[in-house]
């Protein structure tokens, strides 16, 4: 499946790891904010919420949680990018 495919998967979660402020701004219509800095605090949600797709503002904070949730046992975690990018792929 490839990225656009899971953005659009019912059974997909898109988690923003923006701060709270910026999520506020503007964000992907159903997505949930868990800012990168709560990911670690988090992760047994957030192994509990796969397939997921990750975004941030430009994809470097996504990335980072990404290579986190990966190297914590988490096979199906994604990282979408700019949220963005990931709010224009979703239909």
């Amino acid at each position: 499946m490839n990225i656009q495919e899971l953005i659009n998967d019912k059974a997909t979660t898109i988690v923003d790891v923006r701060t709270e402020a910026e999520f506020l701004e503007g964000n992907v219509n159903g997505s949930i904010n868990i800012p990168l800095n709560e990911v670690v605090d988090r992760i047994m949600e957030l192994k509990a919420m796969q397939p997921l797709v990750l975004c941030c503002l430009s994809g470097g904070r996504s990335g980072q949680a990404t290579d986190f949730l990966q190297a914590q046992g988490c096979n199906d975690v994604h990282n979408g990018g700019g949220w963005e990018m990931v709010a224009s792929q979703k239909k």
